[in-house]
C-alpha cells in the first residue's frame, strides 16, 4: 500500500476560482477601457480580451466543482 499526501483540495477550489473571476474582471474592464479610451482596439486585443472573459468564466465554474466535490471523492 502506498502512502498519498493528503492534497488541499479547498485551497486549490478557493484559487482557481478567484483566478477565474480576476481573469473575467480584467477582460471586462479591459474591453470597456480600451474601447472608450483608446477609441477603438484591434481585432487581436478584442480578441483575447473576450477569450479572457471566456476562460475567466469556465475557470470560475470548474474549478470548484472539480476540486471541491469531485477530487475529494476520487480519493
Amino acid at each position: 500500500m502506498a502512502h498519498h499526501a493528503s492534497m488541499d483540495y479547498a485551497t486549490y477550489a478557493k484559487t482557481g476560482f478567484l483566478i477565474g473571476v480576476a481573469l473575467f474582471v480584467l477582460g471586462g474592464l479591459g474591453e470597456i477601457v480600451g474601447s472608450t479610451v483608446l477609441g477603438g482596439l484591434p481585432g487581436w486585443e478584442r480578441t483575447l480580451l473576450f477569450d479572457m472573459e471566456v476562460i475567466g468564466i469556465a475557470l470560475g465554474l470548474f474549478s470548484p466543482l472539480v476540486f471541491g466535490v469531485v477530487a475529494p471523492l476520487v480519493e
